[in-house]
C-alpha cells in the first residue's frame, strides 16, 4: 500500500483498516512524466479495486475483504486503453485535425473539435467557413490573443482553452473553487430504504460485487465511460443511453463499451421510457456539462426523489461550481488550463501527460465512489450522491502528491496486459482490466456492441 492510495481511500470514506489488503507491484518507467502520474494512476485503480473487494465481501458474507493487487504495468496499459485498441488490426483514430495546440498572437490555445458539432462551433466563432482547413484555422488564430479566443469559442458553445502556467491558473476564481472542494464530493440526500441486493455465493467464480445491479450510463468521453466500463466488469447490467442525434466516435465507443449495452433515447419525447428504466435502476451515472440534464429532471435530488435509495454519480471537467461551472471540457483542455501543459513542457512549447490520466484516473475514482456508496447503502438503505471533476483530480496531481521513485522490475511495454476478443465490432485487441482482487473477474462478460444497437430496457 502506498500513501497515495490512502489519500484516495480516505476521500472515498473508506475504513483505513482495509488498506492493509492492498499490495502494489511497482514498475519504474510506467507513465513517465515530470508530474507523479504513475502514483496517481496506481492510487485511483487501487482504491477502486479495494472498493470492489469491500462490496464483494459485504454481499458474500466473507470474514475478510479479498486481497487487492495493483500492478503498475496493468495500470499504465489501461490508462492508454484508447491508444492500445486495434479493430481487426486497424489502429484507432485519435484527435481530429482541429483538436490541437495553436499559436496565437500572444501565446497558445488548445482546441477540441473531435465531434462535428464542436468543430462547427469552433469555426463559427472564428468566422471561418465549415470547410476551413487547419491552415486557415492556424492563420486566423495567429491574429488573436489566446484569452480572446477562449472566450469567443466558449461563447459559441465550442471548446478552446488558453495556455496558463500554474501561477496563472492559481490566480483564477475557478482554481480557488476547485481547491476548496474535496477530491470526492459525497452526500446522502435521502434516508429512504433501497431494495436489498441478494447475497452473493461466496464460492462463486468469479465473485462479482456488482452482480444484479442496474446502472444507467449517461456519459460521454472519457472518465464516465471508464467508470461504467469498470462497473460492467464487476457484474453490473450497464445500459448506456445516448441521444439519437449524438453518435459516439466509433473507436472510443469500442474501447469503453466492454460489458455494456448501448441504446438511444430522446429524453425530450421518450420520458416515459426513461422513467420506466429509472424505476428499477440502482445507479445513474452522468457525464454531461453541469446543468445540461437538469431540464429533464435529472439532477441528483430530482432523481432520488423519484427513485428513493438511488446512487447518483456525476463527473464534469471543471466542477459544478465557480465561474467555469457551466463550461464544457475534456482532459486535454484541463491540462492546458491548470498549468499541467506548461509543467510537462514550457510556456513556449507546451507538453502533455503521457496518457489522458485525468480522464482515466477520475473514471476509476468515480467507479470506486459508486461501489463505496453501494456498500454504505447496504447498511442504511439511503441514497447517495457522489461528484468528481477532472480539474479537482488535476489539483491532486499537481499539488497533492509527493513524487517518489519506483522500485522493482521496469515497465517494458504493454504486451503482457493486452488481450484479444471477438465480437460484433470485429476482432479487438484491448487492454485488460487493471482492477483486480482475489477471486474477482479477470475480464468482461461480453464484448462491446454497435452504438445504439440495444433496446432501451433492462435484461
Amino acid at each position: 500500500m502506498t500513501a497515495d492510495v490512502e489519500v484516495a481511500w480516505s476521500a472515498l470514506g473508506g475504513d483505513p483498516a482495509l488498506l492493509s489488503r492492498v499490495t502494489a507491484v511497482q514498475r519504474p518507467g510506467a507513465l513517465p512524466a515530470r508530474l507523479p502520474v504513475r502514483q496517481l494512476a496506481r492510487a485511483c485503480v487501487g482504491a477502486c479495486a479495494l472498493a470492489a473487494a469491500e462490496l464483494a465481501a459485504r454481499r458474500a458474507g466473507l470474514a475478510e475483504v479479498p486481497a487487492v493487487r495493483v500492478d503498475d504495468g496493468a495500470v499504465a496499459t489501461a490508462f492508454h486503453s484508447e491508444r492500445q485498441l486495434l479493430v481487426d488490426g486497424r489502429a484507432p483514430v485519435a484527435f481530429a485535425p482541429l483538436s490541437r495546440f495553436w499559436r496565437t498572437a500572444d501565446g497558445w490555445v488548445r482546441t477540441h473539435a473531435n465531434y462535428p458539432q464542436h468543430r462547427a462551433r469552433l469555426l463559427g466563432a472564428l468566422g471561418l467557413p465549415a470547410d476551413a482547413s487547419a491552415q486557415d484555422t492556424a492563420a486566423r488564430l495567429a491574429e488573436r490573443p489566446a484569452l480572446e479566443v477562449e472566450e469567443a469559442v466558449y461563447g459559441a458553445g465550442g471548446l478552446a482553452v488558453a495556455l496558463r502556467g500554474p501561477k496563472e491558473w492559481a490566480a483564477t476564481g475557478q482554481a480557488d473553487e476547485v481547491a476548496a472542494r474535496p477530491l470526492v464530493e459525497r452526500e446522502r440526500p435521502d434516508a429512504a430504504h433501497a431494495r436489498v441486493l441478494p447475497p452473493l455465493d461466496p464460492g462463486a467464480a468469479p465473485l462479482l460485487p456488482a452482480a444484479g445491479l442496474r446502472v444507467l450510463d449517461l456519459t460521454r468521453v472519457l472518465a464516465g465511460p471508464v467508470a461504467t466500463r469498470t462497473l460492467a466488469l464487476l457484474g453490473a447490467d450497464v445500459l448506456r443511453l445516448d441521444a439519437p442525434w449524438l453518435p459516439e466516435l466509433p473507436d472510443q465507443h469500442a474501447d469503453t463499451g466492454f460489458g455494456k449495452r448501448s441504446a438511444t433515447l430522446d429524453l425530450g419525447t421518450d420520458r416515459a421510457a426513461f422513467e420506466e428504466l429509472l424505476a428499477s435502476a440502482d445507479v445513474v451515472v452522468t457525464g454531461y456539462r453541469p446543468g445540461a440534464l437538469d431540464r429533464f429532471g435529472l439532477c441528483p435530488q430530482a432523481l432520488i426523489e423519484r427513485r428513493p435509495g438511488l446512487v447518483v454519480a456525476q463527473v464534469s471537467a471543471w466542477g459544478a461550481y465557480g465561474p467555469w461551472g457551466a463550461r464544457r471540457g475534456f482532459d486535454s483542455l484541463v491540462q492546458v488550463a491548470t498549468g499541467i501543459a506548461v509543467t510537462e513542457g514550457s510556456a513556449d512549447a507546451p507538453g502533455v501527460l503521457p496518457a489522458q490520466a485525468l480522464d482515466h484516473g477520475t473514471g476509476y475514482l468515480l467507479a470506486a465512489a459508486v461501489l463505496r456508496a453501494l456498500t454504505e447503502r447496504s447498511y442504511d438503505g439511503g441514497g447517495r450522491s457522489v461528484r468528481l471533476a477532472l480539474a479537482r483530480t488535476a489539483h491532486w496531481l499537481t499539488d497533492g502528491i509527493r513524487p517518489t521513485a519506483a522500485t522493482g522490475a521496469p515497465y517494458e511495454g504493454p504486451d503482457a496486459w493486452l488481450a484479444e476478443t471477438d465480437g460484433p465490432l470485429g476482432r479487438l485487441r484491448h487492454a485488460v482490466a487493471p482492477v483486480a482482487f482475489a477471486g474477482g473477474p479477470e475480464g468482461w462478460a461480453a464484448p462491446p456492441v454497435p452504438w445504439g444497437s440495444s433496446p432501451a430496457r433492462w435484461r
